[in-house]
C-alpha cells in the first residue's frame, strides 16, 4: 500500500469493503416544497442513531440507501433532463436539514451534488443524458478528491495518469487520498492527465476490476463519511467515460461556488443541530450554578442571555447562506461569466465565513452552557464540535476572508478551483 493511503487502520485484506446495492428507481420529488418536506422527515429519522453511529463509527449503509430512495439524489438534475432543477436556495436548506442531524450523511451526498453541477459545465450533451438518467434512476456519484500535497487543485487539475496500453486500452494509475462518498457510491469520478498531459475527467464504475476503495479515515470528528482512500492500478476506462476538461480550462462556471456553498450549508446545520441540542440539554438536564439565585438553569439570565447572542449568530449565517444561494440561482439562470463567477465565489465566501463560525461557536457553547455533565461520554454531545471543526478545516476561513478583502479592495478576482 502507497503512503498516500497508508493513514489510520485500513480494513483487513480478508475483509474488504462492502460494496453498495445495485441501484433501484428513487421515489420522484415533483417540486422544491416536497424535497424540503422529504429532507425534514430524513432528519429526523437520522437524527436517533446518530450519536451511536459516531461513537461506534458505524457506517450509514442503510440511511444512505433511504436517503438514495427518497429521491433527494436527482432534484438538481436539469428540467430538460427530466429532473426537477431545485434550486440552491432549495439545496442549502436540505444539506443543512440533514447535517442538523448527523453532519456525516450530510456530507457524504456533497461530492454527489457537485459533480452534477460538474456535469452540467463541463459533459457533452451525450455524457449528461447518460449520467443524468443515471442520477434519476438512484445511481450515486462518489469523487476520489485531490492528493494531501500540493498547492489547492484546480478544478482541472489532474493527480492521476490516463494512458493508452499496446493493446489499445485507456488504462488509469495512481493514489488518491480523499474520497468521500465513493465508497457508497456507483460511479467514481475523478480528474487525471492524459498522455498529452491534459487534464480530463474519467468516470469508472465502483465495480470495476482495479479500483481499490480503503475504508481508512480515522479523523476524530466526521467520523463515518468513509472519507478513506482511493488505489487505481490499470483500470480500464471507455472512451465515452472521459470529459476533456482540457477543452474547457479558462471557461468560467459555477462548480467552484455550488462546491462551496454545499460545504457551507453542511456547517450550518452542525450549527443548528448543536443549538437545538443545547436548547433541550439546558431545559432538561443542566443543573444552575450556585450564584445564580435561580431554582433552574433555564432561569439563569446570563444563560437566557448566551442563547439570544447564538441566536443572532445563526440568523445572521443563515440570511447569508440562503442570500448567497439566490445569487447563485439568479447568475446560473444567464450564461455564467468571469464577471458572475466571480461574483458568486465572493457571496458565497461571505457565507463560508459566518457559517464556519457559526458552527465552531455553537458546538462549543453547547458544553459550555450544558455544564459538566454535558461532558459524560454516554450523551457524545462533543461530536458537534469535533464534527464542524475537523469539517471547517476542508479549507481556512482566513483565506476566505483573504478572498473577499482583496475582491473589494484591489478588484481581484477569487482564483477558480473546487475551495472558491
Amino acid at each position: 500500500m502507497t503512503s498516500a493511503v497508508a493513514q489510520g487502520a485500513a480494513l483487513p485484506a480478508d475483509s474488504p469493503p462492502r460494496l453498495p446495492l445495485p441501484p433501484s428507481q428513487p421515489a420522484q420529488i415533483r417540486s422544491e416544497a416536497e424535497a424540503l418536506q422529504v429532507a425534514a422527515a430524513l432528519a429526523e429519522s437520522f437524527r436517533g442513531g446518530a450519536a451511536r453511529r459516531d461513537s461506534e463509527r458505524l457506517l450509514p449503509w442503510d440511511e444512505i440507501e433511504r436517503y438514495t430512495a427518497s429521491g433527494l439524489g436527482g432534484i438538481t438534475v436539469p428540467r430538460s433532463h427530466g429532473g426537477l432543477q431545485a434550486s440552491w436556495h432549495t439545496v442549502v436548506q436540505v444539506f443543512a436539514t440533514i447535517s442538523a442531524a448527523d453532519a456525516s450523511l450530510g456530507q457524504i451526498p456533497q461530492n454527489h451534488f457537485a459533480l452534477v453541477q460538474n456535469l452540467r459545465d463541463t459533459a457533452s450533451p451525450a455524457q449528461q443524458s447518460r449520467w443524468f438518467a443515471d442520477v434519476l434512476g438512484g445511481y450515486r456519484l462518489g469523487n476520489t478528491g485531490p492528493e494531501r500535497k500540493g498547492r489547492a487543485a484546480q478544478l482541472s487539475d489532474a493527480t492521476a495518469s490516463l494512458r493508452r496500453a499496446a493493446d489499445g486500452r485507456l488504462l488509469v494509475n495512481g493514489t488518491r487520498y480523499y474520497s468521500t462518498g465513493s465508497l457508497f457510491a456507483h460511479w467514481v469520478p475523478f480528474r487525471a492527465e492524459d498522455e498529452a498531459q491534459r487534464p480530463v475527467q474519467v468516470w469508472v464504475r465502483r465495480t470495476v476490476p482495479g479500483l481499490q476503495i480503503i475504508d481508512n479515515w480515522n479523523a476524530f470528528g466526521q467520523k463515518t463519511t468513509a472519507s478513506g482512500g482511493v488505489v487505481l492500478t490499470d483500470v480500464e476506462v471507455e472512451p465515452r467515460d472521459v470529459i476533456a476538461l482540457h477543452d474547457l480550462k479558462d471557461r468560467p462556471t459555477l462548480s467552484g461556488p455550488v462546491s462551496q456553498i454545499l460545504q457551507a450549508a453542511i456547517d450550518m446545520g452542525i450549527a443548528q443541530g448543536a443549538f437545538d441540542e443545547a436548547r433541550q440539554f439546558v431545559r432538561d438536564k443542566t443543573r444552575a450554578w450556585v450564584h445564580s439565585g435561580v431554582e433552574h438553569a433555564w432561569q439563569d439570565p446570563y444563560i437566557i442571555q448566551e442563547f439570544g447572542q447564538l441566536q443572532v449568530e445563526l440568523d445572521a449565517a443563515r440570511e447569508v447562506l440562503l442570500d448567497a444561494a439566490q445569487q447563485l440561482d439568479a447568475f446560473a439562470a444567464q450564461p455564467v461569466t468571469d464577471e458572475s463567477s466571480a461574483e458568486a465565489s465572493v457571496a458565497v465566501a461571505r457565507a463560508k465565513i459566518l457559517t464556519t463560525e457559526a458552527a465552531l461557536n455553537a458546538s462549543e457553547r453547547l458544553l459550555e452552557l450544558g455544564g459538566t455533565s454535558s461532558a459524560r461520554a454516554g450523551y457524545n454531545l462533543d461530536r458537534y464540535w469535533r464534527n464542524a471543526r475537523v469539517h471547517t478545516l476542508h479549507d481556512p476561513v482566513r483565506w476566505k476572508y483573504h478572498l473577499l478583502g482583496n475582491y473589494l479592495l484591489n478588484g481581484r478576482a477569487p482564483r477558480r478551483h473546487q475551495w472558491n
